[in-house]
Order: structure tokens, then sequence, then C-alpha cells
């Protein structure tokens, strides 16, 4: 590897020059900034930077550890994560858990042994022994789409309980009396608070709730809870799903049965993901501002990582959801 000293020689100008070029170019007369680029580029010098970071003692690197980067609300979450980060002159690396709790503690001891300047993390691991571990490294980190007591982290999220009631109360009002909830793993808080949302919007109305856990929240276990809901006697007449991706899978298994949606199965999805307007029948959804969630939470983090060793106040950032209704719910039972 071609280092700086090679680049000096080579120009025939001191070490310190070839890093004023560098990182202080102002301060080198311009024909001498000329020959050294000509340098840089004729030897592909590039600057290693995890050692100038770690000469200074603070990483340009924030990471995003998030549950699956095969749903488009977190990829949206880290592209507001990502404007943040650049409008400081950071950059954002993103680790995909999987929804495994074993993968998300590996990368955090990775993101620890590289020195990040912190992590924003959807969590897995609700019992918390990961990032306790975490937390003794001293680095900052903020939770996304999850609620913490305000002592140990910053937090961003959505209140998941009044989205579930958004749901129930718009397929009460539609008529439905035989609900269904497709749910996805009841270790991720969520899909609990989901789940306690619409029960709250059906206690007392006399409709029935049927509840159907899937092991991911992805299409597949979708189309897997489809075939089910077709299985079911009496089938529910409408069916909310912990988010869009299940409920695209559910609207697949309705299609290919020939159930008509929604005059014969009601759909109702979470996150609002673009996928939900554009599918074959329009879904309605949940809305979560899931880029904003992203860009709130990195500015938490970059505010946390500018206290300078002074004790940093944490904050918890709760966005209200949206119901946007389409065409997947909008017929009245008759």
């Amino acid at each position: 590897m071609v280092g700086i000293k090679d680049v000096a020689r080579e120009a025939g100008v001191s070490i310190g020059t070839v890093s004023n070029v560098v990182n202080r170019p102002h301060v080198v007369s311009a024909s001498t900034r000329t020959r050294v680029l000509s340098v840089i580029e004729r030897l592909g010098y590039v600057r290693d930077e995890s050692a100038r970071q770690l000469r200074a003692g603070r990483s340009r690197i924030m990471a995003l550890l998030v549950l699956d980067l095969g749903n488009p609300f977190f990829v949206d979450l880290a592209r507001g994560a990502e404007e943040a980060a650049h409008d400081e002159g950071l950059n954002v690396i993103t680790c995909n858990s999987g929804q495994r709790v074993d993968l998300e503690a590996s990368y955090l001891s990775m993101l620890a042994e590289q020195r990040v300047r912190g992590v924003l993390l959807s969590p897995v691991d609700t019992t918390g022994e990961a990032l306790e571990t975490f937390r003794r490294r001293s680095i900052p980190y903020v939770l996304v789409d999850r609620k913490v007591p305000a002592a140990k982290a910053s937090s961003v999220s959505v209140d998941d309980v009044a989205g579930g009631a958004l749901a129930g109360g718009h397929l009460l009002e539609a008529g439905h009396r035989h609900v269904a909830f497709v749910n996805g793993p009841h270790v991720l808080e969520q899909c609990r608070d989901r789940e306690q949302g619409v029960r709250s919007a059906l206690d007392g109305s006399g409709a029935r709730l049927s509840v159907l856990e899937t092991s991911a929240l992805d299409v597949a276990s979708g189309r897997d809870a489809g075939a089910r809901l077709l299985g079911m006697s009496p089938r529910p007449t409408a069916v909310f799903c912990a988010n869009d991706l299940l409920a695209l899978g559910v609207l697949q298994a309705m299609v290919s049965a020939g159930v008509r949606v929604p005059d014969e199965m009601a759909i109702v999805g979470y996150d609002d993901i673009e996928f939900a307007a554009a599918a074959a029948v329009p879904l309605t959804s949940v809305r979560q501002p899931a880029k904003r969630l992203g860009r709130t939470a990195a500015e938490l983090l970059i505010a946390e990582t500018k206290g300078d060793g002074e004790q940093v106040e944490h904050r918890q950032v709760v966005f209200t959801p949206e119901l946007v209704v389409r065409d997947s719910t909008r017929h009245h039972v008759r």
C-alpha cells in the first residue's frame, strides 16, 4: 500500500506538506499543491482515515443497525439518518441484524472495536444484555423505533399503541365485526404495542379479534398468514397486519384465491411504505414518518457526541402515526 512517505519522496516535499495538501490545501502554494496532487493520483495514494481518526480521538463514522434492510421502512429511515450525518460532515455505515439477537450482539461488538462515533439502533434484544455490554464501552447510542426509560438513553419512536387503535377503529367504523390481526414476532415491542392498540379499539364493541402470529415481518410470512385466514371458519371480513410487507403477502394470497378486496376481505397495513400505494389494490396503511425518525435520531446522537464528557440529557421523541385510507378498505360491509 502506498503511504504518505512514498508521496512525499516522489514529490520532493516533506510529509507535513503532503498532509497539508490533503487536509488543509489552502496553506500550500498552488504549484506545490498541483505537483503533490499529481503524484497522489499517479501512485494511487489513499489517506489512512482510521489512523487519522485515532489520533484525533473522534471518529467521523456513525453506525445504523436495523432489524431488516429488506423492509423499505428501514431504507427510508436510513436516508433520513444519512442526511443529518452528511450535514455534519459525517458518514453512516448501515448494518442489518435480520431480526437475530446473535447478529445484533456481534455487530455491536464490532462497532465498539471500530470506535465509531455513535450508533443508531433498532433493537432485537429486548432484555438489554447486548446494549448493557455496549454501554460500558462509553459509545453514545440512540434507539430508533423503540421507547426506553429516560435515564438510560435517547430514543425516537412512533406511538404504536395509537397506530394499532387507528387501524382497529377504522375497521369498526367500516362495519367489520370479525377482525384478524396478523402480527410479527411477539418479542418485538412494536408488534406487542400494535396488538395492544387494536385490542383497545375493539374492546367493548362486540367485535371479535383473531390473532395470527408470524415468525418474520416479510411478504412470505404474510402469504402464509393469508393461507391460514382462508382456512378459518368463520372467516374474518377484515385483517390488520403489523407491517405493510405482511399486508402485501396477505393481499397476494387473497388475490390468488379469488377473494375480492375489500368486498370480501378488507386489509390494513402499517408503515405506509412506497409499495403500499402501488399495490394491485392500493393498501390502507398506518403511516410512520420513517425519514423523520432517522433524521431526528441522528440529530440527537450528533448532539450527544458533542457533549465533550459533559452530562448528557437524554430525550425521548415520540411521533404520532396517521391513517392513510386507500382502496383496500374503502367499502363498508353490507
